[in-house]
C-alpha cells in the first residue's frame, strides 16, 4: 500500500509537496482552510492531485502517514495536536524534500538577514556555474525543485517555523547569523526561539561547517554551554578570527585553514552597504571559499550583487524627497538596522500587526534619526506610547497611498521617507510584498 501524504496549506509550499509526492507515487490529499490561489489550482489539477479548500476532513487527515505542514500553521492548532497525539509524523516541506535529494544543502537562517545572505550565496555559486538551487522561505518550493529539477548544491532560507519541522534533516553547510526577539506570539519562551534557531545544527557531522556571527550575544551565549560536531567557523567585525571571518570595517578577511591563501576584499567594493551586511557577506564568502569558487570570482560576485526586493530598495527621489521600501522589516531588529544606515531627516512609516514589540531598543536611533513618524496600520497605540515624546509629530493613516501623500507633503529637502515597519503586515495587506508594492505604486504616482 503507498504512503498517504497528507498536506496542509496550498501556497507555493504546499504545492511544490504535492507534486513530489506524486512523483514520489504517494496518496496524496492537500487542504487548505481557505481559498487557493488560481495558479495552484491549475497545477494540482494538472498533477492530479486531490484537494480541499475552505475546510479541513479532520477524519481523512488524522488517517494519514505523515503529515506536511506549512510553516504558517503553528504547532499549538489543535488539529496538528490531534495528529501528534495519534502518533503521526508532521514535517516541514523542507524535511520532506531533504529526504529525497542527495544534493548538498547550504541552510541559513538568522531573525534578520537571511534573505540577502541566501540571495548573495546562490548568487556566488551560479555565477561559478554550479548546479544550484534557490528556495525555502525564498524562491520556489524546494520540494518542486526536488521533483522537477537535478542540482547539485540548494541554498535554503530556512525560518524557524520551517526548522521546527525539521528532524532528519542534515545541512552540510549551516548559517546563522543572529539570533534577537521575534515571533514569541509562537513561542512559550525565547529560550524556545533560540533553540528553535539552532536546530539547524541538528544532525551535522565532522564533515559539515557551522558559520556563526561570534558578535551575536545570544548565539555565543548558546554556543559556549553547547557542543557541536561540525567544524565552527565564526566571523566578526569586533575582532581578529584565526580560522572564519572578520573584517576591520575597510576589508574583510577569509581564512579556512592555516595552509590556504586568505581571502581579502574591500568592503567599498561591496555592493550591499551597512554593517549587518558586512556580515551576511562574510557568512557567504565563507560559503564560496569552502566550496574552492576562485577569489576572482567571489569578489566579482559581491560586487555586482543587487538586494533582494523590499529590503533597503531605493524607490525614487521626488523633489529632493528620497523614498526607500524596506517592507520586508517585519521586527524591531529589522526597523533598527534600516534606522542605523539612515542619515538624520527620516519619516519613518511604521506599524501592522505588533507581535509583542519592544520599541525600547529604537529609541535612541529615532531621537537621532527620525523627524517625523507615520503609523500603517489599525492599531498603533504601542508606538505612540513608545515615542510620542521623541518626533515632532505621529500620524496615523489606513491605506499606503495616504501613508506616502502625507510623507510626501510634510517632508523637506534632504529628508528620506523610509517604510520599515518593525511589524507582520497582515492587517491592511496580504503580506508584506503586497505592502511593498503598494508603497511603491504610491511613490511612483505621486
Amino acid at each position: 500500500m503507498s504512503t498517504f501524504t497528507v498536506i496542509l496549506g496550498a501556497g507555493e509550499s504546499g504545492t511544490g509537496a504535492a507534486i513530489l509526492a506524486k512523483n514520489m507515487g504517494h496518496r496524496v490529499w492537500l487542504s487548505d482552510k481557505g481559498k487557493i490561489k488560481d495558479q495552484y489550482l491549475a497545477e494540482l489539477k494538472q498533477y492530479d492531485s486531490p484537494f480541499e479548500a475552505g475546510n479541513h476532513d479532520e477524519d481523512l487527515i488524522l488517517s494519514a502517514d505523515q503529515i506536511i505542514k506549512s510553516p504558517g500553521i503553528p504547532d499549538a492548532a489543535p488539529l496538528i495536536q490531534k495528529a501528534i497525539q495519534k502518533g503521526i509524523p508532521v514535517i516541514s516541506e523542507i524535511e520532506f524534500a531533504a529526504l529525497h535529494t542527495e544534493a548538498k544543502l547550504i541552510g541559513i537562517t538568522g531573525t534578520n538577514g537571511k534573505t540577502t545572505t541566501t540571495m548573495l550565496t546562490h548568487h556566488i555559486l551560479s555565477k561559478a556555474g554550479l548546479k544550484v538551487g534557490l528556495g525555502g522561505n525564498v524562491g520556489k518550493s524546494f520540494a518542486r525543485q526536488v521533483a522537477e529539477e537535478d542540482q547539485d548544491y540548494y541554498v535554503l532560507e530556512l525560518s524557524s517555523f520551517q526548522l521546527d519541522g525539521m528532524f532528519k534533516t542534515r545541512i552540510h553547510m549551516a548559517v546563522l547569523l543572529n539570533i534577537t526577539p521575534d515571533h514569541l506570539d509562537r513561542y512559550p519562551d525565547m529560550d524556545a526561539y533560540i533553540a528553535s534557531k539552532f536546530r539547524i545544527t541538528q544532525n551535522q557531522t565532522e564533515e559539515d561547517l557551522f558559520i556563526y556571527c561570534q558578535d551575536d550575544p545570544i548565539v555565543a551565549q548558546y554556543i559556549q554551554n553547547h557542543s557541536f560536531k561540525s567544524q565552527m567557523l565564526p566571523f566578526s567585525i569586533e575582532k581578529e578570527i584565526s580560522l572564519g571571518a572578520w573584517s576591520d570595517l575597510t576589508k574583510m578577511f577569509i581564512t579556512l585553514n592555516p595552509n590556504n591563501n586568505q581571502f581579502i576584499m574591500e568592503l567599498n567594493q561591496l555592493t550591499i552597504s551597512g554593517k549587518h551586511n558586512t556580515y551576511n557577506s562574510m557568512a557567504a564568502a565563507i560559503i564560496a571559499n569552502a566550496l574552492l569558487i576562485r577569489k576572482e570570482l567571489i569578489r566579482e560576485s559581491l560586487s555586482d550583487f543587487r538586494n533582494v526586493e523590499h529590503r533597503l530598495e531605493p524607490v525614487a527621489r521626488i523633489k529632493g524627497v528620497d523614498f526607500i521600501n524596506d517592507s520586508k522589516a517585519t521586527n524591531v531588529n529589522s526597523a533598527w538596522y534600516a534606522l542605523e544606515s539612515m542619515e538624520p531627516g527620516v519619516i519613518w512609516i511604521a506599524g501592522g500587526v505588533d507581535k509583542g514589540n519592544d520599541y525600547s531598543q529604537l529609541q535612541e536611533l529615532v531621537k537621532e534619526k527620525v523627524r517625523l513618524i507615520i503609523c500603517l496600520g489599525t492599531d498603533n497605540r504601542r508606538i505612540h506610547d513608545a515615542f510620542s515624546k521623541d518626533v515632532e509629530m505621529i500620524v496615523n493613516t489606513q491605506s499606503a497611498s495616504e501613508a506616502v501623500n502625507i510623507a510626501y507633503n510634510l517632508a523637506r529637502k534632504g529628508e528620506t521617507v523610509l517604510l520599515s515597519p518593525a511589524c507582520a503586515s497582515f492587517d491592511l495587506f496580504e503580506n508584506y510584498e503586497d505592502r511593498g508594492r503598494q508603497f511603491k505604486d504610491a511613490v511612483r504616482s505621486l
